[in-house]
């Protein structure tokens, strides 16, 4: 995927080299009011600009406030089967929003990508997603097989009689981020896999069961419980983790005030 990230400040060019660390190929385009800085694409129009890199990339990041991008997009977009996914994050960081193209174009995909590499909140407003209500915590010793990490899964949902249809996302610590059998379960299962920082996790002030084992292992209290937890809004647990052969799994429900 060809991307491009675009920003007026230096606060958003740094988090565009935070993203560049994670996605090699991102081309940083920097307005020219930012001084001193010659690693990126410069400009000084970004109503100019704009229609260039929608022409030319599959997804644009933009680190600038939603109402500047939109002005800029007014006569980009054509069809949601062929326009590229365009995403926005403030410059602080706290929040990834799904602005163009969600599902077609792959913007909640990419939303959520650049959420888990700033540690930001990823907001999805598709409709399809949004009424979904359950999230996934999952931790897994390393090296586990996605195969088992899927079977558990459909296991837990299965006991307690949860539509793996309702799963909005599945969520994990940091530290798994990498795991080959994390990131292929959440692709065969076909629900985006939400990263949860180790700070988040060890601030937590939620109700939820610590474990000396994975303390000493990875040095946090606990992942699946936590991550379940903060990967939503207005979460509470409805299934405790439950350990199955070196995965444990936790399943928490958000309050959708509009679901009832």
């Amino acid at each position: 995927m060809k991307l491009a990230a675009v920003t007026f400040s230096p606060q958003g060019l740094t988090l565009c080299r935070r993203l560049q660390a994670g996605l090699a190929e991102l081309q940083i385009y920097l307005h020219d009011s930012v001084a001193g800085v010659a690693t990126a694409h410069r400009f000084s129009r970004i109503m100019e600009l704009t229609p260039q890199l929608f022409a030319a990339y599959d997804g644009l990041i933009f680190i600038a406030p939603c109402g500047v991008v939109v002005r800029s997009l007014a006569d980009c977009p054509q069809s949601k089967l062929r326009d590229p996914a365009v995403v926005v994050a403030d410059v602080g960081g706290r929040h990834v929003i799904s602005l163009l193209s969600g599902h077609e174009g792959g913007a909640n995909d990419l939303a959520l990508t650049v959420a888990n590499l700033l540690d930001a909140e990823p907001v999805i407003t598709t409709t399809t997603e949004a009424v979904k209500d359950l999230i996934v915590g999952i931790g897994c010793r390393k090296g586990k097989e996605s195969a088992a990490i899927v079977a558990a899964v459909r296991q837990v949902l299965h006991q307690h009689e949860l539509a793996q249809e309702r799963v909005r996302l599945l969520a994990t610590a940091q530290v798994k981020a990498d795991e080959a059998g994390l990131q292929q379960a959440a692709a065969s299962l076909g629900i985006p896999l939400r990263i949860i920082g180790h700070d988040s996790i060890r601030g937590c002030c939620r109700d939820f069961q610590s474990s000396e084992f994975v303390n000493e292992k990875i040095g946090l209290p606990a992942v699946a419980e936590p991550a379940a937890l903060l990967a939503g809004r207005r979460t509470s647990l409805i299934v405790r983790k439950q350990a199955l052969d070196g995965i444990t799994i936790a399943v928490a429900q958000e309050n959708c005030t509009s679901l009832g």
